[in-house]
């Protein structure tokens, strides 16, 4: 088995369930994993530190420094915790060239990629002379991002950030950003049998429904982006009444917006509200503010960039879907791309895998993009 692998499954092995999943102190939280990669980095001759971030939680940094001073930064970022795992996904397998278990691809593999190819780089007379490397495992993305929000906010900017996730080891240079917001609409409460008397919450947000999937979904088909293509809205959940024979006087929907570059939360919710006024239907739209997740661009004619395409033989920039830490970290100053071994088919599944030969070519990609920096 070759050392990536072999790293690989002793991080599977490790869990680090997202804490906002799971109440379980045997299996939340990222410490453990933390500890693990902070003794074999600082026994391969890697500096460690840790930030803080909220309460016990804390990114770890894990750099590479020129014996002179570094004229140029490269940051890689992939995140140390998962999503829910049962005692079965917490042991690793392998099986016809596959690696199973949590985290195999979301995103355990890019951490083991990544940090195996900077332990071989450091041990290589092709380490870099000018260039200093960061290795930041950070927390929380599967919930809040508070970690790459604390990293974003301290760090000074990189010449380049490559976020780890399941991107079949291909350069990503676009996502999607995201929001999640409630709609609210109030009645009035009365007699099931003298409905007239009343105003049915459940009904205006039935109007309301059929506003988001029709109307305004047609709206946001006007809008494509040549990476990214158009915007989505999902409905994702409703509650309302009380019971049967009562008109409800309240009813509330969670729904799940995909974004493009440059839309702002304001906008998304001012635009909603006005269609909705328009039909007739008052309602109140509720969204964080502290913490929004914007879509990401990056130029993708950025020279380390197209290094990294070249190298990858990648003639074209691709976009995904989903929203990651890459947008965080690059609103603060640093252009990111996306990039790890494993495919995002696999992430979040209850049999969630990896290929040897994906995770294996992530790691050789990652370290013949660091042997060439100056």
């Amino acid at each position: 088995m070759s050392s990536v692998a072999g790293l690989l499954m002793d991080l599977i092995a490790i869990p680090s369930v997202n804490p906002a999943f799971c109440d379980d102190p045997s299996v939340h939280g990222e410490k453990r994993v933390a500890d693990y990669l902070a003794d074999l980095a600082r026994k391969k001759g890697l500096s460690v530190s840790h930030q803080p971030v909220r309460g016990s939680r804390r990114n770890l940094l894990l750099t590479y420094r020129p014996s002179g001073r570094p004229r140029y930064r490269l940051l890689l970022a992939p995140h140390m915790d998962t999503v829910v795992a049962s005692k079965q996904q917490l042991q690793p397998h392998c099986q016809l060239g596959r690696i199973h278990g949590r985290g195999a691809c979301d995103t355990k593999g890019s951490i083991a990629a990544m940090l195996d190819a900077l332990i071989a780089l450091i041990q290589s007379e092709n380490r870099p002379r000018q260039t200093e490397i960061q290795l930041a495992c950070l927390v929380d993305e599967e919930h809040g991002q508070l970690g790459s929000r604390a990293f974003a906010a301290r760090a000074k900017p990189f010449d380049l950030g490559i976020i780890g996730e399941p991107t079949s080891n291909k350069v990503v240079t676009a996502h999607k950003g995201v929001m999640w917001f409630e709609l609210c609409t109030r009645g009035k409460a009365a007699h099931g049998s003298r409905p007239s008397l009343g105003r049915n919450a459940i009904a205006l947000m039935a109007t309301a429904v059929h506003y988001l999937e029709g109307e305004y979904r047609s709206r946001l088909e006007d809008s494509k982006h040549p990476l990214l293509g158009v915007p989505t809205i999902n409905p994702g959940s409703i509650a309302g009444g009380q019971q049967p024979n009562i008109v409800p006087e309240h009813c509330s929907l969670w729904a799940d917006r995909r974004t493009l570059p440059g839309e702002t939360y304001r906008a998304i919710a001012k635009e909603v509200i006005k269609g909705l006024g328009a039909l007739g239907v008052r309602a109140q739209l509720n969204y964080r503010q502290d913490a929004e997740c914007p879509a990401l661009e990056t130029d993708p004619s950025h020279p380390w960039v197209q290094t990294l395409m070249r190298q990858r033989r990648q003639p074209l920039p691709i976009g995904v879907d989903y929203f990651c830490d890459a947008a965080v970290i690059a609103a603060a100053g640093t252009p990111c791309v996306v990039m790890g071994p494993g495919s995002i088919d696999q992430a979040h599944t209850a049999d969630e895998w990896i290929r040897i030969a994906s995770l294996e070519q992530g790691r050789q990609a990652f370290l013949q993009f660091m042997a060439q920096l100056p």
